[in-house]
């Protein structure tokens, strides 16, 4: 005997849609609203130096979304070509002394410039790749961002033991803006084949939103696969 279809009830039909509903409005509205927000930051930050004269402000009866941050990424490339010449490099060396030279100021000035130089250079990758380190203890893994080979100092501490290390990101959860540095020896990392992006996403959903498994693995002596050791990181 057949048993008959159960009914859903009209409440739950209505939450059902309301939760679709949800899913297709909120990461829309949010985005909309970030988006806004650092629009409307980055304008109280740059018009109030923008000439009354060149500010449509203040030919209109209201305030144009955007021109602040359009006005700050034309300053920002003019300013890098400028300092790409002899011109420009001068000056901005001459900058550059007077802040090392300043104290207090110097020391926050050459760790920004290292960070930005070192995420924003063309031929660098860091951050990447994203990988799994057996982490707080055994049995327990944790995602991490692949940063770069051990160097100077910390390199030379780990030669005389032996150990090739590399340095790796670890985020923390749900905001991945800050984390830990953690040195992993190369054959203690498995890498992922997700992309960066991808294991952003996982790290931001709390592990909700999965990417799809592929890519190339091999297979040990028991029989257990794992991805491809972890090479060394090539910096030109």
């Amino acid at each position: 005997m057949t048993e008959a279809p159960t009914r859903i009830s009209f409440a739950t039909r209505l939450r059902n849609n309301f939760l679709a509903g949800l899913v297709i409005c909120a990461p829309i509205a949010i985005t909309l609203w970030l988006t806004w927000s650092f629009v409307r930051w980055a304008d109280s930050w740059v018009k109030p130096y923008i000439p009354a004269r060149y500010n449509p402000d203040s030919y209109l009866n209201f305030a144009v979304p955007g021109f602040g941050l359009l006005i700050a990424l034309i300053m920002i490339t003019i300013i890098g070509f400028l300092g790409k010449n002899l011109i420009g490099r001068s000056i901005v060396n001459v900058g550059e002394q007077v802040l090392n030279r300043t104290p207090l100021v110097r020391g926050l000035y050459k760790s920004l410039k290292q960070i930005f130089e070192t995420v924003l250079k063309e031929q660098g990758t860091p951050f990447n790749k994203a990988a799994l380190i057996e982490y707080p203890s055994a049995g327990l893994w944790s995602l991490v961002f692949i940063s770069t080979d051990a160097k100077g100092e910390i390199a030379s501490k780990f030669d005389a033991m032996g150990r090739d290390m590399v340095a790796c990101f670890m985020p923390p959860t749900p905001v991945p803006t800050a984390g830990f540095l953690v040195f992993v020896q190369r054959e203690k990392i498995v890498p992922l084949d997700m992309s960066a992006e991808d294991a952003a996403k996982l790290v931001i959903s709390v592990g909700l939103v999965t990417p799809p498994e592929g890519g190339p693995v091999a297979t040990t002596r028991k029989g257990r696969k794992v991805p491809e050791p972890v090479p060394a990181v090539i910096e030109s």
